[in-house]
C-alpha cells in the first residue's frame, strides 16, 4: 500500500503497524547488524510512484526499513514522505541485471540500482527475513 507518511497521524501509523509490525527494539537492531539500507538510487517504478517522483527535480532515491513482518520503502517528493508498506508474503524481490533489484507489491513496483557490496548484502538480508517470516506449508503442518 501506497501511502503519505510525512505527517504522524495516528490512522496511518496503526495501518502500518497492522501490514508490516512495530520497529524493531535496539536489541535486536544491534543483533541484525541493522535493520536499513543506504541511499538506494531508482532506476524505474510503477506510474503512480513514477508520477508522484516526477513532481520534482531531485534525484530519485530511496531507502529501505526492515520490519517484522514485511519493508517499508521510503522516497520523498516535493515536501511529502511517502512509503510503500509491503509484507513478507506480498514481496517479490528479483534481481534483474548485475546490479539492479526490483521490488514489487500487487500493482505497485520499484527498481533499484545497487553499486556496492552492502546493498546485495542487505537485499540479502531482506531475503533471509522473509523466507523466516512465511506461513508454514501444507507439507509443515
Amino acid at each position: 500500500m501506497l501511502l503519505n507518511i510525512s505527517y504522524n497521524d495516528p490512522a496511518i501509523k496503526r495501518r502500518v503497524e497492522e501490514a508490516v509490525g512495530t520497529p524493531f527494539s535496539l536489541k535486536q537492531r544491534w543483533k541484525m547488524s541493522g535493520i536499513g539500507s543506504q541511499k538506494l538510487n531508482i532506476t524505474s517504478s510503477s506510474v503512480d510512484i513514477h508520477n508522484l517522483l516526477i513532481l520534482d527535480q531531485n534525484i530519485n532515491i530511496c531507502n529501505i526499513e526492515l520490519r517484522p513482518k514485511g519493508i517499508i520503502l521510503r522516497f520523498r517528493s516535493l515536501l511529502e514522505t511517502y512509503g510503500l508498506v509491503i509484507p513478507y508474503y506480498k514481496l517479490k524481490l528479483y534481481k534483474g541485471r548485475a546490479q539492479e533489484y526490483s521490488i514489487y507489491i500487487d500493482q505497485h513496483f520499484v527498481k533499484v540500482f545497487a553499486d556496492s557490496k552492502g546493498i546485495h548484502a542487505f537485499f540479502k538480508k531482506v531475503a533471509e527475513q522473509k523466507s523466516l517470516n512465511l506461513p508454514p506449508s501444507v507439507d509443515e503442518l
